[in-house]
């Protein structure tokens, strides 16, 4: 099976420091579902962009790297047969209910370091 991530985009990320299971209701289901079924195999969700620090040759900066009206919230990664598999897997994401969406591409290398 091929590996592909799935990077979310949203205006910001749900997981705040002091976000409530209510909050979180929505996308930890839809990771739970997704863990169920067998299909995702890693994921992560990022904290909101001010606790964001980017590195240039210039020095540190307050900020995710790319200042724009959405940032990448989260990934996770899934295993399919084929790409329209994962397009469709990737497709309930419930950030695609607002204003974001989901990026799929498949994965090149990599892996845990041990």
């Amino acid at each position: 099976m091929t590996q592909f991530a799935v990077l979310i985009y949203a205006d910001d990320s749900a997981h705040a420091l002091d976000a409530t299971d209510e909050d979180l209701a929505e996308p930890n289901g839809h990771g739970d579902e997704l863990a169920a079924s067998g299909a995702m195999t890693a994921a992560w969700a990022f904290t909101p962009r001010q606790l964001a620090k980017s590195i240039r040759t210039t020095g540190v900066s307050e900020g995710p790297f790319v200042d724009s009206g959405q940032v990448v919230a989260g990934v996770y990664f899934l295993e399919a047969d084929d790409e329209q598999t994962a397009l469709t897997i990737a497709s309930t994401n419930p950030a695609i209910k607002g204003a974001g969406g989901v990026e799929v591409r498949p994965v090149h290398s990599g892996g845990f370091v041990e």
